[in-house]
């Protein structure tokens, strides 16, 4: 069930995005995590069909207004030093 509800929010989320904003998913878990990446891949996916050169990554070339663009290339995780300081830490992605 939670799962459900994370995967109908991320793009009830990406539509409440104003443009040039970012969205960030904060997951603990690997089948939140996969929820999450591909979620993210099929709304940029989606963008980039719009945009005409798909594969340009140029500032210059960004892609339209209104499509997603994923700046991360792997989820962040927690440092060696947040870990310490805060154990759960360690399972968190962003």
């Amino acid at each position: 069930a939670e799962l459900n509800v994370l995967q109908d929010a991320i793009p009830q989320a990406l539509e409440l995005l104003a443009p040039g904003g970012r969205l960030a998913v904060i997951s603990f878990h690997s089948l939140e995590d996969r929820i999450v990446k591909q979620a993210f891949r099929e709304a940029e996916g989606e963008g980039a069909r719009r945009h005409k050169n798909k594969y340009a990554k140029d500032a210059g070339d960004a892609p339209p207004e209104g499509s997603l663009r994923v700046v991360t290339g792997k989820p962040l995780k927690a440092t060696e030093g947040e870990t310490r300081a805060n154990p759960r830490a360690r399972s968190a992605k962003l």
